[in-house]
């Protein structure tokens, strides 16, 4: 069930700037670089990718920021807990933004922070 007005093309792209962020298991930084090449290439010639690729990148630098505190937080111990939760949250959430937008749907994901608008 995709919506009439995306093509097949603007999921396509749509879906490839939540699934890029996981370039970054092997490149420092590429959870964030996968998405934002995608979304500069493409954020003008399609407003559904322009919305997916802000919602990708929010929620990558977000996750950078989280992880950076939970990583102080391992000398406190707390932050083994807390990196482990957080790496675990971000594989679940990425693959359900990945599949939503595919499905053509506008993905929000929680916890983000709004840098771009």
């Amino acid at each position: 069930m995709y919506p009439d007005h995306l093509s097949r093309e603007d999921r396509l792209f749509g879906m490839l700037c939540h699934l890029l962020a996981f370039v970054g298991i092997f490149i420092p930084l590429g959870s964030v670089l996968g998405p934002l090449v995608i979304w500069l290439i493409k954020r003008d010639q399609s407003s559904y990718v322009d919305m997916q690729g802000k919602e990708s990148l929010n929620f990558q630098i977000s996750f950078i920021i989280y992880l950076i505190i939970s990583t102080i937080l391992i000398s406190v111990v707390i932050g083994i807990i807390t990196t482990i939760a957080l790496l675990i949250i971000w594989v679940i959430l990425t693959l359900i933004g990945t599949v939503k937008a595919n499905d053509g749907s506008h993905y929000r994901y929680p916890f983000t922070i709004r840098f771009l608008k």
